[in-house]
């Protein structure tokens, strides 16, 4: 069984023409539709599949300051007050609030690493609060365990992975935006070097300005321009138990297994990192500028299989515009879970909370998790074509700072003040070598 999603009505015509033009149904391009289609943009957003189908309904939901790379930390402050403003405009469906975010260990090192990124995160102005053995205990009741300790993050929260984007494509559309789901968009169309116009499947929209927001599809589709993007993706396996589990926290993690409440009232169970590695073309050609990020990550890591070769979304192959493409013969990514780390997930949530016994298991799924080499997004404006920006490689990190990326990429294209500093996501840092790089987080 798939991931469970919130199905939306969109446009079928393609328009003819737009100031910009998003690719991407995900959550990163939702969101930088929505900012653009509030600032009055005529702004149309291309979904080869459906909206939110791939890793943005996959994840967990956590939208965190805990444990943030520094470079991300002030995105993911601004993004919380964002879901906010998102949701009194999009509507209860986004499925946000400040839950807090539960961390327990029994490992002293472990904490000595949180206490350590607390002191720093205070100094920046996010309460996080460490947790004695007592109080982890409290906290955590319904464990019946005991604690060395752990950390109690109270403005941290969660949102509906399952209905998130598809409710602020409902906002795009109330802004007057264009959503398109369904249509594939082959490549970009340059004048002169620079962008004219994007080519979907259904004919050419003229634009001046085009965002690629495309997930694990990113770094082939720069390809066939010509723009090299370091990706490599992960294929990460995930389940949900049925409501009816008493006492468990909304959010809470271990180094076992982390537990969140869905907006159904049951529970989403994952392993954190614990995830295949299925190898592409992409992947093999450019493994150097990941070796420093898999050898810290070795332990979590294992062989995949063949999936992802098969599924075409990160080729080395150069695409004809006026052909299908592997967009239109894959139009959502939906890979298999591996059986055997959904049966050890399930039996070390259960075996954390004894409630999680008395509740079936609901449906278990996968998805891809692409990433960069050290870990930190790419939202950038100037990767070499005139008119063609880049919001993609969030690592695993994007479902919780997508309303942030999705406003620094609207403040790039209306050239108004930035949010937030934006040099440390540009994709030029990645001309040099990648050792000593790499986030912890």
């Amino acid at each position: 069984m798939t991931a469970p999603l919130l199905h939306i009505n969109s446009a079928s015509n393609c328009p003819r023409q737009a100031d910009t033009v998003v690719i991407g149904g995900g959550i990163i391009g939702v969101c930088t539709a929505y900012w653009l289609a509030r600032a009055g943009q005529n702004v149309v957003l291309l979904e080869k599949g459906r909206i939110g189908a791939e890793q943005s309904s996959r994840n967990w939901g956590w939208c965190r300051q805990q444990n943030r790379d520094a470079r991300e930390l002030p995105l993911s402050r601004i993004s919380l007050t964002l879901w906010e403003q998102m949701m009194q405009d999009c509507g209860a469906d986004i499925g946000f609030r400040r839950c807090g975010l539960l961390y327990l260990s029994k490992n002293e090192a472990e904490i000595d690493g949180w206490a350590n990124w607390g002191r720093f995160a205070r100094g920046e102005g996010v309460d996080t609060r460490m947790l004695s053995a007592a109080a982890a205990a409290e906290h955590a009741a319904a464990t019946g365990q005991s604690w060395k300790g752990g950390v109690w993050s109270p403005t941290d929260g969660i949102a509906d992975p399952a209905a998130a984007a598809p409710a602020i494509a409902r906002g795009i559309k109330k802004h007057g935006g264009i959503v398109l789901q369904g249509c594939a968009a082959r490549g970009v169309e340059l004048s002169a070097g620079a962008v004219s116009g994007v080519v979907t499947e259904k004919g050419l929209i003229k634009t001046t300005q085009v965002v690629l927001a495309g997930g694990v599809w990113a770094g082939s589709f720069l390809h066939q321009i010509g723009v090299f993007f370091p990706q490599s993706s992960v294929r990460s396996s995930i389940l949900s138990v049925a409501p009816g589990a008493q006492g468990v926290p909304d959010a809470v993690h271990t180094k076992d297994v982390s537990i969140t409440k869905r907006g159904d009232g049951g529970y989403t169970l994952a392993i954190s990192g614990l995830a295949k590695v299925d190898p592409t073309p992409r992947m093999l050609r450019g493994a150097q500028h990941f070796l420093p990020m898999f050898l810290r990550r070795w332990r979590s890591l294992a062989p995949g299989g063949t999936q992802a070769w098969r599924a075409g979304f990160d080729g080395v192959q150069k695409w004809q515009m006026d052909q299908p493409t592997p967009m239109e013969h894959i139009r959502i990514l939906d890979p298999r879970p591996d059986a055997r780390t959904i049966a050890k997930t399930l039996a070390r949530g259960r075996q954390l909370f004894p409630a999680l016994n008395q509740v079936p298991i609901q449906a278990s799924w996968a998805g891809y998790i692409d990433s960069t080499p050290d870990g930190v997004p790419v939202i950038d404006s100037d990767i070499g074509v005139p008119g063609l920006a880049l919001a993609a490689g969030l690592s695993g990190h994007g479902f919780g700072i997508g309303p942030g990326v999705g406003h620094l990429m609207a403040d790039m294209v209306l050239a108004r003040a930035p949010i937030t500093q934006m040099s440390q996501y540009k994709l030029s840092r990645f001309s040099g070598s990648q050792w000593g790089k790499v986030s912890d987080f």
